[in-house]
């Protein structure tokens, strides 16, 4: 159990943007955004977008560094998933 943020590589108002999933659970995601103060406008069905900036904040809370591949991975792995098709 644990959550991820990848590398920011998604480019939008004028920031990069990055992922922040869990590999367990919506509960575990969801507490931890709490925890870390993000708003409730970045949930996007199965990950926060969330600025390059707060990545250290976020990592140093617990969340796992890993790259995008690996982010994408282990929420493929977990079910959780939300495909693009079906967004």
């Amino acid at each position: 159990m644990a959550v991820l943020v990848d590398v920011p590589m998604w480019p939008a108002h004028g920031r990069l943007w990055a992922h922040l999933v869990s590999d367990a659970s919506l509960e575990e995601l969801h507490a931890f955004a709490e925890r870390a103060g993000l708003p409730p406008r970045s949930f996007d069905q199965d990950h926060y977008d969330v600025p390059e900036e707060r990545i250290p904040e976020l990592a140093a809370l617990g969340a796992e560094r890993v790259s995008a591949h690996e982010l994408t991975r282990r929420l493929i792995a977990s079910g959780l998933r939300v495909r693009a098709k079906d967004r």
